[in-house]
C-alpha cells in the first residue's frame, strides 16, 4: 500500500488498531524479563494466537511483534546480531494470520523507541541511530511479504521521531508513517515537551498520521488529542491508549484498570477530537478491541464532549496550558469515590515508619495520602520531602497540605515551585496553625495571603505560567487545589459565602474537618446549592475513628467546628472497647455521607493508622 491509497482509505473511515502483545504475551506465562521479540521464532503460535484474537475482535490493521526488536534493545538478550532474522519472522507470522482470516487486514510494522539516550543527553549519535531504525525497518519492508505500513511508536524524544522518519524514508519513500508520541501523567514527554510543541514537531516531520500512543489511559490520550487537533486542524491522528495506570502487581503480573466498556465510551470521542486510527496500548486486550469495534458500527452520540483547551502564546512559541491530570484529577472528573488518609511527617530524618504506614494504607484501600505540614505547629520533615517519598517509594500519589502561615509571598511561590519540581502536584491550601499553640510558639507568625488569594495565585497565576507579579516562568504549572470546608458551621451563611469565594478562585476540590453530624453536612451541601444555584465542588468528607472517651470530649469541648452529640460520646464512656466502638462510629459516619460525597478524608488520632484500616474495610469496594 502507497501513502496515496493509506489515506484514500483513511477519508473512508476511521481504521482499528490491535493491542497490546506484551500484555497478552505475558498473561500467556512469557516472563517480562524475556525478550517478546524472539517469541516470533521460538513459539510463533503464540504470537499467532494474538494476532487472531485481535482480527476476530474486528481490526482493520494488526502489528508485528517487533517493538523492541532493534539492535540496541536486542543487545540486551545477546540478539544484536538478529535484527533482520527477528523482524522477518514476526511479519511471517502475522501474514500467515492475515491470509487464514475471514476479512482483509492491514500488517502494520511496529517500530519502538531504541532505548537509549541520542546526543547530547546520551552517547548515542544520530548518524548511529538512523542506522539502527533503518535497520530494523528494511527488515519489516523487505519482499516478498513486508509490511503495508510503519507505526513508530512510545517515543518520547523528539529528536529521536525525527531520526526514525528520516530512516523511514530512506528505505520506504512511498510506505504509510504512523508517528505515535507517548507523555508522562503531567502531560510532557520525559523531555519535558508540551503537547503544543510535539505536535508541531510531528507536523513538520514527512509522515502521514500524528498521534499519541501508551500514556495513560483514555483520559488523557483525550485530552492530548484535542490539542493536537487544534494545533494541527484537520490532518489524520491516533489515538491509542493504555487500559489506564498500573494500579497494583499481583503475581508477578501488571494490572490495568480501564474496562472494557470504558474504552467503548470514549471511542466516539476520540473520532470527534480527529482521530482516523484508534486501538490500544499497554493492558488492553481482544475484549477492549471488540468494544471499540462495536463502538465505531454503532452510531450514537458522544459521551464525553472534547475538553477546552488553552493555547498560550509566548513570544513565537505556542504552549499548553496544563489541565488537571494527576491521578486525584482523574478520579474528581470521573466521579469515581476516593478514600484519603492523613499522615504526619516524621519528627526527624528517619521515614521508615512513614512509608510502612502508607504501605499498609495502601494494601487497606487507600487511594492517596494527605501529607500535613507542621500540624499543631510542631517541629516536623517538610511535608514535600515527606510527600516526594510516599510517591517514589510507595506509589501512591499524595496530596500536599500548604499552610500560608509563616510564609511570605516569596516564599510561598518559590516552595510551590519546589513541590512541583519534586511530582507534587495535588495541594490543599489552608491557613495553618497558629505558632503559639506549638513547641515554638516565639517563631515568626506573619503571613503575606490568605487561603483565598492562595489559590487564586495558583491557578489563576502558577498553572497560567506567570507569578503573582505576571512575570513569567518557564513552564505553567498544572496544579490540582483542595480547599478547607465546615460543613457543620456555627455561622451557615458565613461558611457558605466563603466556600463559593473558594470556589470562584478556581478551589477543584474540598476537605472537611471530622464529620459526626451527617445530617447537618447534608444539609450545607443542599444549602450551597440552593443559595448559589450550582452544586458544590466534589467534597471529601473527614472522618475520624475516636480513641477513648478522652479524646472525644476533647475533640468535643476544645477543637473548633467539631461537635460530637451526646450519643457518640456516651457510647464511648460506655464502651468496653473503646477502640473497636471509635471505628464503628466512624464506619456509621462514612456509611452516612457516602451518597452525598465524592470520598473520604481518614484523619487518624495518635498516629494509629491501623484504626483507620479497620475504618475502611467496612467500604465496599475496598
Amino acid at each position: 500500500m502507497n501513502r496515496d491509497d493509506f489515506r484514500e482509505r483513511l477519508k473512508r473511515g476511521p481504521l482499528l488498531l490491535d493491542g497490546a502483545m506484551g500484555t497478552m504475551l505475558h498473561g500467556r506465562g512469557i516472563p517480562i524479563s524475556d525478550c517478546f521479540d524472539a517469541i516470533n521464532r521460538e513459539n510463533p503460535a503464540l504470537v499467532a494466537e494474538v494476532h487472531r484474537g485481535y482480527i476476530e475482535a474486528g481490526v482493520d490493521v494488526i502489528e508485528t511483534n517487533s517493538f523492541g526488536a532493534n539492535r540496541y534493545k536486542l543487545a540486551q538478550h545477546g540478539l544484536e546480531g538478529e535484527v533482520a532474522g527477528l523482524n522477518q519472522a514476526a511479519v511471517a507470522v502475522a501474514r500467515r494470520v492475515i491470509a487464514g482470516s475471514f476479512k482483509p487486514v492491514l500488517l502494520a510494522g511496529s517500530v519502538g523507541p531504541l532505548g537509549v539516550r541520542l546526543a547530547p543527553l546520551g552517547r548515542v549519535k544520530a548518524s548511529q541511530a538512523e542506522e539502527a531504525f533503518a535497520e530494523q525497518i528494511g527488515a519489516l519492508v523487505s519482499p516478498p511479504a513486508g509490511v503495508d505500513l510503519i507505526i513508530l511508536e512510545t517515543i518520547s524524544d523528539l529528536k529521536e521521531m525525527a531520526v526514525a522518519v528520516k530512516a523511514a524514508r530512506a528505505v520506504a519513500p512511498n510506505i504509510p508513517i504512523i508517528a505515535n508520541m507517548t507523555f508522562t501523567r503531567d502531560d510532557r514527554t520525559l523531555l519535558g515537551d508540551n503537547p503544543v510543541v510535539v505536535a508541531e514537531h510531528l507536523a513538520g516531520l514527512d509522515v502521514d498520521v500524528i498521534g499519541v500512543n501508551c500514556s495513560s489511559g483514555p483520559v488523557q490520550v483525550l485530552r492530548l488529542l484535542a490539542t493536537f487537533h487544534q494545533v494541527v486542524g484537520d490532518r489524520p491522528l491516533a489515538a491509542v491508549p493504555n487500559a489506564g495506570w498500573p494500579q497494583q502487581i499481583e503475581g508477578g503480573r501488571l494490572m490495568y484498570p480501564a474496562t472494557p466498556a470504558y474504552f467503548s465510551e470514549y471511542t466516539r470521542a476520540f473520532l470527534e477530537a480527529g482521530a482516523r486510527i484508534v486501538g490500544g496500548c499497554c493492558g488492553t486486550t481482544a475484549r477492549h478491541i471488540a468494544a471499540m469495534h462495536q463502538a465505531l458500527n454503532t452510531p450514537g452520540e458522544n459521551v464525553h464532549p472534547l475538553p477546552v483547551v488553552q493555547l498560550i502564546r509566548r513570544g513565537e512559541r505556542l504552549a499548553a496550558a496544563p489541565t488537571q491530570q494527576t491521578e486525584l484529577a482523574e478520579t474528581l472528573a470521573e466521579k469515581r469515590f476516593m478514600v484519603t488518609v492523613e499522615m504526619s511527617p516524621p519528627r526527624g530524618t528517619s521515614a521508615q515508619r512513614l512509608l510502612a504506614g502508607a504501605q499498609m494504607l495502601k494494601e487497606a484501600g487507600a487511594n492517596f495520602i494527605n501529607v500535613a505540614d507542621s500540624p499543631l505547629a510542631r517541629m516536623r520533615m517538610s511535608a514535600w520531602a515527606a510527600a516526594h517519598l510516599i510517591q517514589k517509594e510507595i506509589g501512591l500519589e499524595t496530596v500536599l497540605h500548604f499552610p500560608t502561615r509563616g510564609r511570605n509571598l516569596l516564599r510561598v511561590q518559590g516552595d510551590l515551585l519546589a513541590a512541583y519540581a519534586l511530582g507534587i502536584h495535588n495541594l490543599f491550601v489552608v491557613m495553618g496553625d497558629p505558632t503559639q499553640i506549638g513547641d515554638y510558639p516565639e517563631a515568626m507568625d506573619n503571613y503575606d495571603i490568605v487561603p483565598t488569594g492562595l489559590i487564586q495565585l495558583i491557578k489563576q497565576r502558577l498553572n497560567s505560567g506567570v507569578d503573582q507579579h505576571g512575570q513569567t516562568i518557564d513552564e505553567p504549572t498544572g496544579f490540582v487545589v483542595g480547599c478547607a470546608v465546615n460543613l457543620e458551621p456555627e455561622d451557615l451563611a458565613a461558611e457558605l459565602k466563603l466556600m463559593h469565594k473558594k470556589i470562584k478562585n478556581g478551589a477543584d476540590f474540598a476537605l472537611s474537618q471530622p464529620v459526626f453530624n451527617p445530617p447537618v453536612a447534608r444539609t450545607f451541601i443542599k444549602a450551597y446549592k440552593a443559595e448559589y444555584g450550582e452544586p458544590l465542588i466534589p467534597i471529601v468528607a473527614g472522618v475520624q475513628p475516636l480513641y477513648n472517651s478522652g479524646n472525644a470530649e476533647f475533640l468535643h469541648n476544645e477543637v473548633p467546628g467539631i461537635s460530637i452529640p451526646d450519643v457518640y460520646r456516651e457510647r464511648m464512656r460506655a464502651a468496653a472497647d473503646p477502640q473497636r466502638e471509635g471505628v464503628i462510629i466512624a464506619q456509621e459516619m462514612l456509611a452516612e455521607l457516602r451518597p452525598v460525597v465524592q470520598g473520604v478524608y481518614m484523619i487518624p488520632v495518635f498516629g494509629r493508622y491501623d484504626l483507620v484500616a479497620d475504618v475502611l474495610d467496612a467500604l465496599p469496594g475496598v
